[in-house]
């Protein structure tokens, strides 16, 4: 990818994260509807309407893309690069007025994340990662891109979104974890791995999650100085066993995997 390539590519990010959250922001704490997908999980109008407009913007500037979202499947499936979109990544936080929600935009090459953002509408926070360079974050609360250093289990925060997707982990090694921590604080869907990006917290472990879920959090993870796999420490990939874990401090990394691997 050259430095060109790489210029449009932050711009057309950035363009649809702009778009997303004028859709998404004017509906945050009102009577909005939801309706129920196939496998539960919440939709809503602005779910829908910010995927479209993030689209549409694709379609214009990068047309020979591919585009992968969580409301509308696949575009162009033989494209070298492929966006992944999930407009609205926390919709029950969304929908019970909590901030606790963003945007996840990731860019592809042959599967491989090269550049993810994370967009907080109502907040106004933005993380940005390109593969290999420092995460950048934008925002008006402060705040500092950057893992903080955190050697033992003993003395780490660990999050979770919910205790529901873990009822369909792999194996019970969590319970292990979460008995080895200091703290254990559920919820925050991608905000807590911004949270993670920007060292208040130490350990994400969570499953059932998607690419369009993870995706963007790979280069915004590790240019943040963390380290995101699997649960069994393998890179994260769309064939995978939908789990994954998040370390700010690489030293980390093996004692939850192991801590993982340990059925209570």
């Amino acid at each position: 990818m050259s430095t060109q390539d790489l210029s449009v590519f932050l711009d057309v990010a950035n363009m649809m994260a702009d778009a997303a959250r004028c859709v998404i922001r004017p509906w945050f704490r009102t009577s909005i509807g939801v309706v129920d997908k196939s496998d539960q999980s919440p939709v809503t109008i602005a779910d829908r309407t910010a995927e479209r407009v993030m689209r549409a913007i694709l379609a214009e500037r990068l047309p020979d893309h591919g585009v992968f979202g969580e409301e509308f499947g696949l575009e162009n499936d033989g494209a070298q690069y492929r966006w992944l979109l999930d407009p609205v990544d926390g919709t029950r936080s969304f929908v019970t007025g909590r901030p606790l929600f963003g945007t996840l935009i990731a860019l592809l090459k042959d599967g491989v994340p090269l550049l993810g953002l994370i967009d907080q509408a109502v907040t106004e926070e933005r993380w940005i990662g390109v593969s290999g360079q420092p995460t950048q974050f934008v925002s008006r609360l402060g705040g500092k891109a950057g893992t903080r250093r955190c050697k033992e289990l003993g003395l780490a925060e660990l999050s979770c979104t919910s205790p529901e997707m873990l009822e369909i982990a792999p194996h019970q090694g969590w319970k292990t974890l979460k008995k080895s921590v200091k703290r254990m604080t559920w919820g925050g869907d991608c905000y807590a791995y911004g949270l993670l990006a920007l060292g208040q917290i130490d350990i994400i472990a969570e499953c059932d999650m998607n690419p369009w879920d993870w995706a963007a959090l790979v280069p915004i993870i590790e240019g943040a100085g963390g380290r995101i796999t699997a649960w069994d420490g393998t890179p994260l990939h769309a064939d995978g066993d939908r789990t994954v874990l998040a370390v700010g401090d690489i030293l980390l990394h093996e004692k939850a995997v192991q801590a993982l691997a340990h059925m209570p």
